[in-house]
């Protein structure tokens, strides 16, 4: 991975803006930091300006591991396209499918009550299209890990399991991931390039699509990540926000055409 605030990084970027791009990026320690407790999580206000600021020049999406109930309270912005449950949630043409993961994740939820019971640390988020297991607090992590992983491979019907920091992603086999939702997205709303952020498991899925007309960028370097570029810590996203504003700008002034964000159903 190069450094994506450098000489070759930042001539990357001006080879991805062109007419029609879509900028995407997840939440949690992407556009928000990390905090302990997941509850927490909050857009700071400088990062909230920026966003605002890039929305003038080209549509805006938020792809990410959270409900979409959840994300647009921790907002306070209209962005052009907002899809929860790692793109599960909110992507026009998918709510039958999305539906029938909301039944396998009730089911989830009920086998898994006793889970909490282990360790007052560890947090089950049901977010209706997927779960989260939170272990961050727990009194032994390592344990707390360990434990989970042996219950996780007793749900039925089986799980799709990816783990993040200090947390199991769990989703319905089939649910697709954040590559095909960004995929999907450029189709419906006519993107004819895209940059994507992220900084977790979850977001590899996006880094090792290879587009060509995608920028894969991941929060801090991390050994073996798909991602093309870099940012070398989460304090940087202002940074790069302001020096995507900059370029659109400019590239307003030559007739660059913006694509028109379709209807999140």
């Amino acid at each position: 991975m190069n450094l994506l605030l450098s000489r070759e990084g930042l001539r990357r970027l001006d080879e991805l803006i062109k007419p029609g791009l879509l900028c995407a990026f997840d939440f949690d320690g992407t556009l928000a930091p990390i905090v302990a407790h997941p509850d927490h999580a909050r857009l700071p206000c400088d990062i909230k300006k920026r966003l605002i600021a890039l929305s003038d020049f080209a549509p805006v999406a938020i792809i990410t591991g959270r409900s979409v109930e959840d994300i647009h309270s921790r907002l306070g912005l209209d962005a052009d396209f907002v899809l929860g449950n790692h793109g599960i949630e909110g992507m026009p043409g998918w709510e039958a499918r999305a539906q029938r993961f909301r039944q396998i994740c009730a089911e989830w939820s009920r086998q898994l009550q006793d889970v909490l019971d282990e360790d007052e640390g560890i947090r089950l988020e049901d977010k209706r299209y997927s779960l989260s297991l939170h272990y961050r607090l727990a009194k032994d992590p390592a344990q707390a890990e360990a434990m989970l992983e042996e219950r996780l491979r007793k749900l039925d019907p089986l799980p799709h399991v990816i783990a993040g920091k200090y947390v199991f992603n769990v989703l319905p086999e089939g649910a697709g991931n954040k590559g095909e939702a960004l995929e999907h997205l450029m189709r419906s709303s006519g993107a004819g390039s895209a940059i994507y952020v992220g900084d977790d498991v979850t977001d590899e899925d996006v880094f090792r699509l290879q587009r060509p007309d995608v920028l894969s960028v991941r929060v801090e370097e991390a050994a073996g990540s798909a991602a093309e570029l870099y940012l070398e810590r989460w304090q940087d996203i202002g940074m790069l926000l302001d020096e995507l504003t900059a370029r659109l700008r400019a590239g307003r002034a030559r007739n660059w055409i913006r694509p028109q964000p379709a209807s999140n159903g």
